[in-house]
């Protein structure tokens, strides 16, 4: 009888034991393939000539994965731990910061700026009713022009405004425009009483662990004092190393930062807005808010990117690209998982790091991504083809410009330099664009900014430029002998 009892017992503590494992089993972080995700990204990079990545994952609070993929422009294999540039993934990084102060009460959403920053002006009497909420949704009506003077601080940045005219009603649609987030920066400033970058470091980036996270105010302190490796541009299928563009940068697009820190930084975005210890860094409610579409803003939150209807499965996100770095980031609500792509490249003609991010996504969903064809790298090696068809034809042509100038030379001179024009075009257009609009007053940028932002036609625009100024010379040079 003892001898029954005790297999009863036996048999007892077995099922109890399974009945413990099945709760744990199912909340158990479910296990998804690394492999799959290696075996994606390197395929990805490989098919598109880019020269590296660098990838995390995160669910419920926690990372799961995180890997760098090539290397970088010092010859260093990328990593989880290299700086790279998250540009407009700045922006949930502002909006974070100026949600912590209205938890602080020294900030209201609804509150008009010119009541925090007075000395903020825009010739607009439409500038007095923005207010703070409008900013951070991209629904105050400042524009984003492609030229705008130099300016080296935030203070400098925001007082170029003093001329601008607001493109729409304040609330009245989205429009995307860095000016909103300099003057976020500036409002964490000046209600702080801390410099932007100091304020990030100490009540972001320090709570959270993200040892290697930085923020510029301008470009050009990245190879300088804070030693970021440059970034690439890339150019029919390849890639080459590329100075930034120079410009003021700060609160829009200036955050440095690794894969292994941003999955301290999604940590806490699917954690209530509690860090690792379990601190609460912003409140649930303010976190929430920034997720929930705004008034006249179906698609942006407070610093955050919503996704379309169409999109499965919905995310809450935000993409960035400056001339030579991409990011991406993205959280599942459906699923708890998020994903970060950083890019040390930029690609005109397509966002890779979206790309990428949706297929590691898949991956996380259990579905197989597909690698589609390397639609840049297509562009490109088409625009190489036209430039190389330019050339043969504009070489043949400078061969026969003497015999051109002959056949003509009884052309009286109108009839000849009419004949021109067509070369004219190009030399015109282009050197417009390579040699007045760099020089123009109030542009910061320069001709190698602007053969950087897309290569493979700036080749192609320059070989025009000078193919047509030398047919024309020389043609005038035979007319005169």
């Amino acid at each position: 009888m003892l001898r029954k009892n005790g297999v009863i017992i036996l048999l007892m503590l077995i099922l109890l034991i399974q009945m413990w494992k099945v709760p744990l089993s199912v909340n158990a972080t479910p296990s998804f393939d690394t492999g799959a995700i290696d075996e994606y990204v390197n395929g990805y990079i490989d098919k598109n000539g880019l020269p590296g990545a660098a990838i995390v994952v995160v669910k419920g609070g926690k990372v799961l994965y995180e890997m760098g993929y090539g290397h970088d422009s010092v010859g260093k294999p990328l990593t989880a731990h290299s700086k790279i540039g998250l540009a407009s993934g700045t922006k949930p990084f502002t909006a974070f910061a100026v949600l912590q102060l209205v938890d602080e009460g020294k900030i209201k959403l609804d509150d008009p700026i010119i009541n925090y920053l007075p000395e903020i002006t825009v010739d607009d009497a439409r500038w007095k009713q923005v207010t703070v909420r409008q900013l951070l949704s991209h629904t105050s009506g400042l524009p984003n022009p492609t030229i705008v003077a130099p300016a080296k601080t935030l203070k400098e940045g925001v007082e170029r405004f003093h001329d601008w005219k607001l493109q729409t009603d304040p609330g009245e649609k989205y429009n995307y425009s860095n000016a909103n987030y300099w003057t976020l920066a500036y409002l964490v400033e000046q209600m702080s009483g801390m410099e932007f970058n100091d304020y990030l470091t100490e009540k972001v980036f320090t709570p959270l662990e993200m040892k290697d996270s930085v923020s510029a105010v301008h470009t050009s302190e990245l190879e300088g004092e804070l030693a970021i490796p440059r970034g690439y541009v890339t150019l029919y299928g390849t890639a080459m190393p590329w100075t930034e563009l120079e410009k003021m940068f700060s609160g829009s697009g200036s955050l440095f930062t690794t894969a292994n820190d941003m999955g301290k930084w999604l940590a806490m975005h699917t954690n209530e807005g509690k860090n690792e210890a379990g601190r609460q860094i912003l409140s649930q409610e303010l976190l929430t808010e920034s997720y929930t579409p705004q008034p006249d803003s179906e698609k942006y939150g407070l610093g955050w990117s919503l996704s379309s209807p169409k999109t499965k499965p919905a995310r809450i996100s935000h993409s960035g690209s400056i001339s030579t770095f991409q990011s991406q980031q993205d959280i599942v609500p459906s699923s708890g998982y998020a994903v970060a792509v950083l890019l040390n490249s930029f690609t005109t003609t397509f966002e890779h790091a979206y790309e990428m991010s949706s297929g590691i996504i898949q991956i996380t969903e259990g579905q197989e991504p597909e690698i589609k064809a390397p639609t840049p790298k297509i562009i490109d090696l088409s625009l190489g083809a036209v430039t190389l068809l330019y050339l043969f034809l504009g070489i043949k042509g400078l061969v026969r410009s003497k015999g051109w100038a002959e056949s003509r030379k009884q052309h009286p001179a109108w009839r000849y330099y009419l004949r021109f024009i067509p070369q004219l075009i190009p030399v015109v257009g282009v050197g417009w664009l390579l040699f007045i609009v760099p020089a123009l007053k109030d542009n910061s940028s320069t001709m190698m900014d602007a053969f950087g932002l897309f290569p493979s036609a700036m080749v192609l625009l320059a070989t025009a430029f000078i193919i047509g100024l030398l047919l024309i010379i020389l043609r005038i040079y035979h007319r005169i002998r």
